[in-house]
């Protein structure tokens, strides 16, 4: 697309629903729908209209301790029940709920940095604005009549703000988005529109709370009337075994994880047998699976769709929620999607992506560093993704890799290094791996291996991949990490995205030898050098 006014001759779309103000003002009285959580090791059900009380309760509660409309209140905690507790209350309230990702910030700090008029932490005894989120349960019991019924509210204008979202960016330091509450309509309507959740729907959340995208399967719950099971990655499959989902909010990571599974239990040739593992591993009723965050291989696509398990990938970003989304009326395998209606895309003279939203989440970072806001947020009210992709004669956008995914070796084009590793992840052995080589002669992976990885097969498997690839992106060098890669060891991040700069800096060692001797090679080293590091 060439350069342009994205917004000229474009009607704006209209959110069709006001989910923030109905959560906020109107009482939910479901008592067919449900939420599922964990407690122990017991799985417990309340009612939508119960989880609606209780929020209300709890709302009344902070109202009584001197929390008011656009007050911020912080959550500081993984998946519980409470986090989705907290943020209802807090929108009942008229206020704002800021979600911060547990190990980021010390609670004063948070505090002091988002200016909270109360933060609810894990392990925290109350002090002061600082309160144990153990505590929250038995706030949300009904009240006595010292406690006063909620004031009138009016509701939120769409530019109010309703949410503080986090995003770490490519440097890894977070920064604090104000979420309007339109934006948060326009992208559930959207999503609303695409796949018409309702009643027999029970979507099984497992991502952490603290990306907003999460919550909106809460609310989409009481607006539209459908099941929905809280529950934690490592949890996923005894969950969905136990509560049946309809559909499962996941990233690749899981898919990679369910397949490599269901593969080493002997995967059935057979698609409809394929189909019906799947389908008990995951409780037996899946309509869709849905994935984003990070790019799913061709492979894992492959493995599900072909075995009419829907995957449908999508992509968006902390600065614009969703911009495209496969789903059941379009679909294309390998592409994002067609972009939705309340956004615009063009591509800028560098083949950089522009993204613009007719119902912006902000114009602008509130907390960042110096300059962020400058290289994210054009003057037009557009956002540079830094991601490099096209769209096809059908409207389909597919994506490439990101602008720093492109290394300049010390001869020879440049390459982009995402196609490599999506290849390097499907061949036995390998969970997942990151790929270096800028300013050396060739192309050093580095592996994080499955259980199952065969040194001698993986170098064969790279050699016969080499001779399908370019000079300039054959793998000559392997490192195979002694353990995988993972959120808890620092290199991986929340979302299962590879922590490029971490793995960098943990195998500096490894990576150091492999150029030491062979960078000064006449050739690069055929078959390909393993390094166990």
């Amino acid at each position: 697309m060439p350069d342009g006014d994205v917004n000229a001759h474009r009607r704006i779309p209209r959110p069709a629903w006001d989910v923030i103000n109905q959560l906020a003002l109107r009482r939910c009285t479901d008592e067919t729908h449900s939420v599922r959580f964990r407690r122990g090791s017991e799985i417990t059900r309340w009612t939508l209209a119960e989880l609606d009380q209780r929020a209300v309760n709890l709302a009344r509660r902070l109202h009584a301790t001197g929390v008011r409309v656009a007050d911020r209140v912080g959550v500081l905690s993984t998946n519980r029940i409470e986090w989705v507790l907290l943020d209802l209350a807090v929108l009942k309230l008229g206020g704002v709920t800021v979600a911060v990702e547990p190990g980021r910030f010390e609670p004063e700090r948070v505090i002091e940095k988002y200016g909270l008029r109360r933060l609810f932490a894990e392990g925290e005894t109350s002090r002061d604005a600082v309160q144990d989120i153990d505590s929250v349960l038995s706030l949300t019991e009904p009240p006595g009549t010292d406690v006063p019924e909620l004031p009138a509210f009016p509701g939120y204008d769409e530019a109010d703000i309703c949410q503080i979202k986090q995003t770490s960016g490519s440097t890894g330091t977070p920064r604090g988005i104000e979420t309007t509450a339109v934006s948060v309509n326009s992208s559930i309507s959207e999503v609303q529109e695409l796949f018409r959740h309702g009643d027999g729907d029970n979507i099984l959340v497992l991502l952490p709370l603290w990306f907003l995208q999460q919550r909106w399967w809460f609310y989409s719950a009481l607006v539209f009337g459908h099941d929905v099971a809280l529950s934690g990655y490592e949890d996923a499959v005894e969950m969905a075994q136990a509560v049946s989902p309809t559909v499962v909010m996941g990233v690749p990571r899981l898919y990679d994880d369910l397949r490599a599974r269901i593969r080493a239990s002997g995967a059935p040739v057979d698609l409809p047998e394929r189909r019906e593992t799947i389908q008990a591993l995951l409780g037996g009723r899946i309509r869709y699976l849905w994935t984003g965050s990070a790019p799913a291989t061709r492979a894992t696509l492959e493995f599900f769709n072909d075995a009419e398990v829907p995957l449908y990938e999508g992509y968006g970003l902390n600065e614009t929620c969703i911009v495209a989304k496969n789903h059941p009326g379009a679909f294309r395998l390998g592409s994002v999607g067609q972009v939705l209606p309340n956004k615009t895309i063009r591509f800028d003279r560098d083949g950089v992506l522009v993204i613009a939203s007719h119902h912006p989440v902000n114009t602008r970072y509130t907390w960042c560093n110096p300059g962020d806001n400058q290289k994210v947020w054009l003057p037009t009210g557009e956002i540079k993704t830094y991601d490099l992709g096209h769209v096809d004669d059908d409207g389909f956008l597919w994506i490439h890799g990101r602008v720093d995914d492109v290394i300049s070796p010390s001869a020879g084009p440049n390459v982009l290094l995402p196609p490599i590793e999506t290849l390097l992840r499907g061949l036995p052995g390998v969970h997942e791996c990151a790929v270096y080589g800028r300013a050396v002669r060739f192309l050093t992976a580095i592996v994080s291996p499955n259980p199952d990885l065969d040194p001698a097969v993986l170098s064969d498997r790279i050699v016969a991949l080499n001779e399908t690839l370019r000079p300039e992106q054959r793998v000559h060098a392997v490192i195979v990490a002694a353990e995988q890669f993972s959120v808890r060891n620092g290199l991986l991040n929340t979302q299962f995205k590879l922590k490029r700069r971490q793995i960098e800096e943990r195998f500096a060692r490894e990576l150091e030898l492999v150029y030491d001797k062979h960078n000064g090679d006449a050739a690069p080293p055929v078959p390909p050098v393993l390094v166990f590091g």
